[in-house]
């Protein structure tokens, strides 16, 4: 991970995924690109036009299963309960969709970290899709120059 305020790269453990993304009450982990095929997922239901699912990681996280709450009529996650062995530890809300570039998007997500009794919003004013990229973009060097 490039760190502009730094001025260098920091390279995130394995064993660090649930750590605290830069003080905020996202872990790396829930910030991860999730691949369906690591986890065994099974409806449990419908309410109020989403689809209830939980998904339980086939592979080591801080979560012994997930609570997902998904929109029937466009297919995007608006909710996650995340447990832990303790019980419930973070709830994640999308909301404010919009569809850009045709593709449905939650301009805010706000993170709740139970535990803690803390919360964190993410709000995305600009966001741009199929944005022309070039490998040489994701290089140290590259992000050296764009900080």
């Amino acid at each position: 991970m490039w760190r502009p305020s730094i001025g260098r790269d920091q390279r995130i453990a394995l064993q660090d995924r649930s750590t605290r993304f830069f003080g905020t009450d996202f872990s790396f982990e829930d910030l991860e690109e999730r691949d369906v095929n690591q986890f065994d997922v099974k409806l449990l239901g419908d309410e109020g036009g989403t689809w209830k699912i939980e998904s339980r990681p086939r592979k080591s996280s801080q979560y012994k299963y997930s609570l997902l709450w998904i929109k029937k009529d466009n297919y995007t996650l608006v909710k996650v309960e995340a447990y832990n062995k303790s019980g419930l530890a973070r709830v994640i809300d999308y909301r404010d969709f919009e569809q850009v570039k045709g593709i449905w998007t939650a301009r805010t997500t706000e993170v709740t970290d139970v535990p803690r009794k803390s919360r964190t919003i993410l709000k995305f004013d600009k966001l741009e899709y199929n944005v022309p990229l070039k490998d040489d973009d994701f290089t140290l060097q590259a992000l050296r120059r764009e900080s």
